[in-house]
C-alpha cells in the first residue's frame, strides 16, 4: 500500500484505518523530498504509454502524475489493500474511464492484472519481505510490454542506524513503522537485475527516499 512511516505519537494501526490514512495524507504533503523523487520520475517516463499499473497506489496520487504528463495513457490500473486508500483514489478519479481501482494486496501474484507499458510503485514494495520484493521483481518484468518501464519510489534502508534516525527526524518520527520491511538500495538493484530488469539503476536519492528503475528485456 502506499504509505510512509507515521509520526510519532500515533498508535500502530491497520491502514485500513480511515483516522490513519487521513493523517498521513495531511502529514505527507509537507514532505518535499518526495516531490522531488516525483520530478525525477518524470524524466524516466515513456514517450507514450498507453498501459500503466500503479502497485499500491494509495489516492491515487502517482496515477494522476502519470496521466498528467503522458496524454497516451489508455489505462490505468491501480492496486492498493487498503480500502480507506481505495475510497480516496476512487473519489479521485470519479468519472474518468481510463482508470479502474482494485484492491489487491501485493503478496498475491500480479500476472493477472494484465500487460502495461508502465509500472509505477510509490512507498509501498518497503511494506512486504525481501523474498516477495523479489518474487514481485520478477512478475513485474513479466508484465511489461517489450522496452515497458518499472519505476519504483520507495522508502530504503540506510547505510548505518545512525543515518536511520536522522532520517526518521527529518520526516517527523522517533521509531519505525512496525509493518516497514526496509532493504538497501544495492540489494533492491541487484535483485531487479536478477529478476531480469535492463538499465537498472538508482536515480534519485534523499535519505531513506529513492528511485529505483528498470526497463523490461
Amino acid at each position: 500500500m502506499s504509505a510512509l512511516p507515521e509520526s510519532a505519537g500515533r498508535p500502530t494501526s491497520s491502514w485500513s484505518d480511515p483516522d490513519r490514512v487521513e493523517h498521513y495524507l495531511v502529514r505527507i504533503g509537507g514532505i518535499e523530498a518526495r516531490g522531488a523523487g516525483e520530478e525525477v520520475l518524470t524524466t524516466l517516463l515513456p514517450v507514450a504509454p498507453r498501459a500503466v499499473l500503479d502497485l499500491g497506489c494509495g489516492d491515487g496520487r502517482l496515477s494522476a502524475l502519470v496521466l498528467d504528463q503522458c496524454p497516451s495513457v489508455e489505462v490505468v490500473v491501480g492496486v492498493d489493500s487498503s480500502p480507506a486508500m481505495l475510497g480516496h483514489a476512487r473519489k479521485r478519479f470519479a468519472g474518468d474511464g481510463r482508470v479502474t481501482i482494485r484492491e489487491w494486496n501485493l503478496e498475491d501474484p500480479l500476472t493477472p492484472l494484465g500487460a502495461f507499458d508502465l509500472v509505477v510503485a510509490g512507498f509501498s514494495i518497503h511494506h512486504v519481505d525481501d523474498q516477495r520484493k523479489r518474487s514481485l521483481f520478477a512478475e513485474v518484468n513479466r508484465l511489461l510490454m517489450p522496452t515497458g518501464l518499472f519505476a519504483n519510489l520507495e522508502v530504503v534502508k540506510s547505510a548505518t542506524p545512525e543515518l536511520h534516525r536522522q532520517f526518521l527526524e527529518l520526516i517527523g518520527r522517533r521509531d519505525d513503522d512496525p509493518e516497514d520491511r526496509l532493504a538497501g538500495v544495492e540489494d533492491q538493484l541487484r535483485w531487479m537485475r536478477e529478476a531480469g530488469l535492463a538499465n537498472v539503476d538508482c536515480y534519485w536519492r534523499w535519505r531513506g527516499f529513492a528511485l529505483l528503475a528498470g526497463h523490461a528485456t
